[in-house]
């Protein structure tokens, strides 16, 4: 039982992490730009959020949520504007050819890194609902508190293999000759997959308003 629990949900979690998001190309793009460092600092931000929500989702975040839908929705607007902002200062990075020879990209120090990742992941109130959705589906009726601590972790875990694979595999001498010949639509990429998932959010968040 206790195996079959923490399969579960180390499987489901693992589904969404292979899924790219917003998550995916803000590290990627800091490691592939020569950034490994900045890239587990984000790494770390990003991380840190998912021991947040999952912790959070087992004390009823899901069902707060639920209840006073107006905060999620906040929450939402307020990762929607944060991702749009994030990918109109990544855009500019990539400067145009035919200025310099390559691109320029966006630097960040440690604790900006941390505090980019952090920022990314904890504005999208969808992370709770997910772990709240897992651990409702995975964990047993009235589970002991051990299992609900080993699933958190587990999730925290899942986040940092993956985050810390993507620094590592995108910070590679081949992965970064490439991503030098092409920083500027890689660059440019990046902004407008952060840019999509910022404009989805906020489109969300408009059409609860409008009733859609």
């Amino acid at each position: 039982m206790i195996l079959q629990t923490l399969s579960t949900v180390a499987l489901m979690h693992w589904i969404i992490l292979l899924t790219p998001g917003a998550n995916f190309f803000l590290v990627s793009q800091l490691a592939a730009s020569g950034q490994r460092r900045t890239a587990l600092q984000a790494s770390l931000g990003i991380c840190t959020v998912t021991l947040v929500w999952a912790s959070l989702a087992v004390l009823g975040i899901g069902w707060v949520f639920h209840t006073y839908p107006w905060l999620r929705i906040a929450m939402q607007l307020g990762g929607g504007g944060y991702l749009l902002w994030l990918a109109w200062k990544l855009w500019p990075s990539a400067v145009p050819a035919g200025q310099t020879e390559t691109a320029a990209p966006l630097r960040f120090s440690g604790w900006q890194a941390y505090r980019t990742g952090f920022l990314t992941n904890i504005l999208n109130p969808k992370t709770a609902l997910f772990f709240g959705s897992v651990f409702a589906t995975a964990l047993p009726h009235q589970p002991p508190v051990w299992l609900i601590a080993c699933a958190v972790l587990l999730a925290w875990a899942n986040a940092m293999t993956w985050h810390i694979f993507i620094s590592l595999a995108f910070s590679q001498t081949l992965i970064q000759r490439w991503y030098a010949r092409s920083a500027i639509q890689m660059t440019r990429l990046a902004a407008l997959v952060i840019g999509g998932f910022g404009i989805k959010l906020l489109w969300t968040s408009l059409a609860w308003f409008t009733g859609g």
